[in-house]
Order: C-alpha cells, then sequence, then structure tokens
C-alpha cells in the first residue's frame, strides 16, 4: 500500500437503486473497475443545476393560446363557418409557440455528448 499513487481512500454509501444504476453505467462505459469510472466523472465529468422557471412561463403561454384556439374552434363549430380572421389568429398563435418553444430552448446548456 505503500505504493500506491493514490493515497485517498473515499467511502460512500448508495441506496439500492443507485448502487443499480452505478453498476450498469459503468458496465456500458466499459471501464474496468467502479473506481476507475467514479475518477472519470470526477476529473471529466460535469453536473448541471438547470433553472426551469422558463418552463412555468412556456406552460402559462400555452394555457392562454389554448384558451384562443377553444374560443375559434366553438365559433367555428357554433357558425359552421371557417373565417380567414380566424385562420390567421390561429397561424399567430402557432408561430408564438414556435417561437415561445425556440428561446425557451435556446436557454438550455449544449450537452456535447
Amino acid at each position: 500500500m505503500a505504493n500506491r499513487e493514490r493515497k485517498n481512500e473515499l467511502k460512500i454509501y448508495l441506496s439500492d437503486d443507485e448502487q443499480y444504476i452505478l453498476e450498469q453505467k459503468v458496465k456500458i462505459s466499459g471501464m474496468k473497475s467502479k473506481s476507475t469510472f467514479l475518477r472519470h466523472l470526477i476529473l471529466y465529468g460535469f453536473v448541471y443545476d438547470i433553472d426551469y422557471s422558463c418552463l412555468w412561463d412556456y406552460n402559462v403561454a400555452l394555457g392562454k393560446i389554448g384558451g384562443n384556439l377553444n374560443q375559434i374552434a366553438k365559433r367555428m363549430n357554433a357558425t359552421g363557418n371557417v373565417y380567414a380572421a380566424d385562420v390567421k389568429e390561429v397561424k399567430e398563435l402557432m408561430k408564438k409557440v414556435w417561437d415561445t418553444q425556440k428561446a425557451m430552448l435556446s436557454k438550455q446548456p449544449y450537452i456535447k455528448q
């Protein structure tokens, strides 16, 4: 033991589920041991703290858009007519959904695989 390159021992406790996940990830990685796998994670791995508050805003916007679409559908069903203004409004609402989604995704960190 005196000739070990690594002299600092690390002891951790895992639940059964965490142990299973670790074993599966080690197996998938092709590394020869859990120690090698964990050292690699420590040296090269990343931990992401992602703020999902934009999802709240996104869901609120989607709710409003859904309400507008329901009003248009109700009017179309009641009258039996499709109005150009309604079609235009639906297209604008769908563009708003798309723009909101693109903005939300652009805020997410890029994870290189």
